[in-house]
């Protein structure tokens, strides 16, 4: 079986999920898994296609950032579907690890992606050192008071932190943040 997995970190990002979910049809999976989740975030989806997954299925991606958060995380995760005698196929790549060079291709492939994300991240602090020395860094944008309103009210109706950010649209860091500041 042929099963697809599409993701993308936000849910403004709709027209990237339904571009992913074509190109996996496309490629004739016969399910397709999606979510709207951080890389860094739990990934139901992603848990429910490796556990489904049985030998000689092929788990199929759109591109690898999609799957994996970076070099590690990928090949856990393609440890976990090889183990199941399954294999991974990322369209965008033309990699397919039914092949020893797929194999091979897959390795130098997850060594460019992590480079590429560490050198981004690298100019990025760059860019706000260079940014607060000039006095123009404002950092992050404060929650609104309503916004924390709702947070404190979800909170005391026993709703976790996972939830309140779902619901409110927030990073699960900004609303234990808020609980934090307020000690709840």
């Amino acid at each position: 079986m042929r099963i697809g997995y599409a993701r993308t970190s936000t849910i403004e990002q709709e027209a990237g999920l339904e571009a992913q979910i074509r190109d996996l049809e496309a490629a004739r999976c016969e399910r397709v898994y999606q979510e709207k989740v951080s890389s860094v975030a739990e990934r139901p989806q992603l848990e429910k296609v490796l556990h489904m997954m049985r030998p000689g299925d092929v788990v199929v991606v759109t591109k690898l950032d999609r799957l994996a958060r970076n070099v590690q995380d990928m090949w856990a995760i393609i440890k976990r579907i090889e183990t199941e005698g399954a294999a991974i196929q990322i369209l965008g790549l033309g990699i397919d690890t039914t092949t020893s060079t797929g194999k091979l291709m897959l390795n130098v492939m997850g060594g460019v992606a992590q480079f590429e994300r560490e050198m981004m991240l690298e100019r990025q602090r760059e860019g706000i050192a260079k940014a607060k020395a000039e006095g123009k860094y404002k950092g992050r944008k404060p929650i609104a008071d309503d916004v924390k309103a709702r947070i404190i009210e979800l909170k005391t109706q026993e709703h976790g932190a996972t939830f309140i950010s779902r619901k409110l649209g927030v990073s699960r860091s900004s609303v234990n943040r808020v609980l934090q500041e307020l000690a709840i």
